[in-house]
């Protein structure tokens, strides 16, 4: 019984998850209500777990992968020259990473991985719309009235005051397009890159959805969820969904029946589409290529000075949380200085193992996800998902994101034995 109240629980978690409203215990504290959320998950689960006495931890190559990062990030610290900055990071990853630990003993079973699923793709419908109503009514008031009316009333409400702040000293909101300023969808994310990273890794779960029911509604979401996606003029995630593309024609065309052919069909011609014929999305996509484009430029000499810290500090790194002050001795905590790129990020705090160890993750579970497409189809479009995170990762650091790191601790819960053992039960 209790084992359901959770699994209702995080159902709900899973709708919400785009929705996080930020709390502010203190002036220069913000907490996502998601953390809490999962650490009120955690608590329920141990209790629940010791009085059954049936804790378990999940005995796969991905679960052990998951704890060895933690380890490292945690053995990061004895290297770190602000242990504040450090333990602050660690409190974040400790306080998300547990998700993982949940979902893989609540989820065991087909029907509730589908409920999970459903949960997360309606979810992430709803805050689509609101990305596309955001973007649709610099149109109608102009750019300055939705920004100012996001930036007072919308960034502190999902951000928190502080976050919000330093967001908006930073912005990302705005977009040059061919001389033109745009605002970017963001909807609920402090930035429109994370808001791709969660759009982006929903998208081909929709297209699974749809090609199981072929329901009209799903149709409807996935078209909102890539419309959505293309607003946010993230080129990160342009080249996400182009890999997501790529991978479902030339690798599985083979082995995938007709009917999940003409969806695939459907989505990479209106993805090539988007990006060749002239507008603002295919010119934003073909600036990607530019390296003499500002940001590129940026990106390179960012690219540049990570490699030398890593050099310095290959076994180790400079401590979690330390990086901008390798940078920049006289850098604050909010400021946003990182690598700009996760496993860049990775190598250069806790390490170039502890990087390997992340890429091993995102291998392995894509591995596990194409074997067992072959008996349950499902699993083709979770491997995409974890192609398009992986993708998108080589030009942003997105683990520090309360919603899009639970996504991907949730996705990963799926390759996990005992849901493989209650799908050979239910198909003998």
């Amino acid at each position: 019984m209790k084992n359901k109240i959770l699994f209702l629980g995080l159902v709900g978690f899973c709708f919400y998850l785009p929705f996080g409203i930020a709390l502010s215990p203190a002036n220069d504290v913000d907490l996502s209500s998601v953390r809490v959320l999962i650490l009120g998950f955690f608590a329920a689960w141990i209790i629940a777990g010791l009085r059954n006495r049936d804790i378990r931890l999940p005995r796969s190559l991905s679960g052990l992968l998951i704890m060895s990062f933690l380890f490292l990030n945690a053995f990061s610290l004895f290297f770190a020259r602000n242990i504040d900055w450090s333990s602050r990071k660690l409190l974040f990853l400790f306080s998300v990473f547990p998700l993982y630990f949940i979902a893989t003993n609540i989820i065991t079973s087909q029907e509730r991985r589908d409920n999970i699923l459903k949960a997360l793709v309606w979810g992430g419908f709803f805050a689509a719309i609101l990305g596309i109503f955001q973007f649709s009514m610099q149109f109608v008031i102009g750019i300055d009235g939705v920004y100012g009316f996001w930036a007072k009333n919308v960034a502190p409400l999902f951000l928190g005051r502080a976050f919000s702040e330093a967001v908006l000293q930073n912005p990302s909101w705005l977009v040059d397009v061919s001389g033109k300023t745009l605002l970017r969808a963001t909807a609920t994310f402090p930035d429109p890159h994370m808001f791709s990273f969660f759009l982006g890794m929903l998208i081909p779960m929709a297209l699974g959805l749809y090609m199981n029911s072929r329901k009209t509604i799903y149709a409807i979401i996935l078209t909102a969820l890539i419309l959505t996606d293309m607003l946010t003029f993230s080129r990160g995630g342009y080249l996400g969904l182009v890999a997501a593309a790529i991978a479902l024609v030339a690798l599985f065309w083979r082995n995938i029946s007709s009917r999940y052919k003409l969806g695939m069909i459907f989505l990479s011609v209106a993805l090539f589409l988007v990006m060749i014929i002239p507008g603002p999305i295919s010119s934003r996509f073909i600036s990607s290529f530019d390296l003499n484009e500002g940001s590129n430029a940026g990106r390179l000499k960012i690219w540049k000075e990570a490699g030398e810290v890593i050099l310095e500090h290959p076994l180790f790194g400079v401590g979690l949380g330390n990086y901008p002050l390798e940078i920049k001795p006289t850098a604050s905590y909010r400021e946003p200085i990182y690598a700009h790129s996760l496993y860049l990020d990775i190598a250069t705090e806790t390490g170039v193992l502890n990087s390997l160890i992340w890429i091993m993750l995102e291998l392995a579970l894509g591995y596990a996800f194409l074997l067992r497409a072959k008996e349950e189809p499902i699993y083709l479009f979770f491997f995409i998902s974890i192609l398009i995170f992986a993708t998108h990762s080589l030009v942003e650091m997105p683990i520090y994101s309360p919603a899009v790191l639970s996504l991907f601790l949730i996705v990963a819960s799926f390759d996990n034995p005992n849901l493989r053992k209650n799908e050979k039960i239910s198909q003998s």
